[in-house]
């Protein structure tokens, strides 16, 4: 996608193959830097403190991560230094499925490999397939989801569509284009007319730092509002659908997605509103059935909830403490979506009901 006019992913290649270069999004929207990532405790605390964070970006980080535990690791055990690179990996962020699912990927790869230069050359080949993976199959969300898009403005007859989003599942959390931006961009492209209601997404106000910024590079229309009010819209008729992402997505349809994602399906329910969940294949953990019960539910620091970060009329970067000092704070990053209250999964094969049946007839290699 465009940051003032030039094309850029969230993770690529530098000149130098051994430096992976990143957006470190902790600064936006105010200041733009590119991060180099080199040893794998580099790419441990780029995803485990939000310098990059979205289930695909997560993936895509994870799988560059890999190629340098391989670029590091030693002839002589090198497969216990992969293996302890993993398992460092692993512990940063336990929600998002596609953190396991590119390391797995990496090892299943480099263990086809006897030498560790051909391990080398085919976890970078590996890392690769991985990112260009996601960006494609975020391209075809979007020619998915703007299907819906097109139905719901013909139906309008061709006023605005206005759509309501939470979080960041957007080109910053994935390698390019977003999930459940991935419509919208392509609706917009289009000639369609939408609107997007942009929640903050307290704490960390990835909606407000992040998914206003990039659909402001992008020139679509949108509005910031509270977290709140998005049931207040839903009853006054000011929203026509809503698109969020995921993290994890069970095989029969659950979705943990940013704290208050299931608030947003409850009102959607409630008013009658179309709740759309976008997806590339990776975020599936064909494993689990029961979302509520088996997807591990990341707890952050309360410092995330009782401090805000920003720029001061001085123009400074500051932070500030906005909670009685000595408050303790429970800060958990996901909730739980049940299938129940989702109007559809868009995923890069389709469109499918929240519901094991329809999701393997979409998949059926996972049986």
């Amino acid at each position: 996608m465009r940051v003032d006019g030039k094309q850029f992913r969230t993770i690529w290649l530098s000149p130098d193959p051994k430096v992976i270069q990143i957006i470190d999004q902790r600064h936006l929207p105010h200041e733009f830097i590119i991060e180099n990532l080199v040893t794998v405790d580099d790419f441990a605390c780029a995803i485990k403190e939000m310098h990059v964070r979205g289930a695909g970006l997560i993936g895509a980080t994870a799988g560059f991560a890999m190629y340098a535990a391989a670029l590091s690791a030693p002839v002589d055990g090198c497969q216990s230094y992969l293996e302890q690179a993993a398992k460092k990996l692993l512990a940063t962020r336990p929600t998002a499925k596609n953190l396991a699912w590119a390391i797995d990927r990496q090892q299943r790869a480099m263990a086809r490999e006897s030498s560790i230069d051909a391990k080398r050359a085919t976890a970078l080949a590996t890392a690769t397939e991985i990112a260009d993976e996601d960006a494609d199959f975020c391209r075809r969300i979007g020619e998915h989801g703007l299907t819906i898009i097109r139905q719901i403005s013909e139906a309008k007859g061709g006023r605005p569509v206005n759509i309501l989003t939470h979080c960041n599942a957007g080109w910053l959390a994935f390698v390019d284009y977003g999930s459940a931006t991935s419509p919208i961009y392509a609706a917009h492209k289009a000639g369609i007319p939408v609107h997007v209601w942009v929640d903050e997404t307290r704490p960390w106000l990835q909606g407000s730092r992040l998914t206003a910024w990039e659909l402001g590079q992008e020139g679509v229309p949108h509005t910031l509002i509270p977290d709140n009010t998005g049931g207040h819209l839903m009853q006054h008729g000011l929203v026509d659908m809503v698109i969020v992402g995921t993290d994890r997505t069970t095989r029969s349809g659950d979705v943990a997605n940013k704290i208050g994602t299931y608030l947003k399906a409850l009102a959607a329910m409630d008013n009658q509103v179309p709740f759309y969940v976008a997806l590339p294949s990776s975020t599936f953990d064909w494993q689990i059935r029961d979302g509520v019960r088996e997807i591990p539910i990341e707890e952050r620091s309360d410092a995330e909830i009782k401090f805000v970060s920003g720029r001061a009329e001085s123009g400074k970067l500051e932070t500030v403490l906005i909670a009685p000092e000595s408050t303790r704070g429970a800060n958990y990053g996901f909730d739980v979506t049940p299938a129940r209250l989702i109007t559809g999964l868009i995923t890069e094969r389709g469109i499918t009901p929240a519901r094991e049946a329809d999701i393997l007839g979409l998949y059926p290699e996972q049986r």
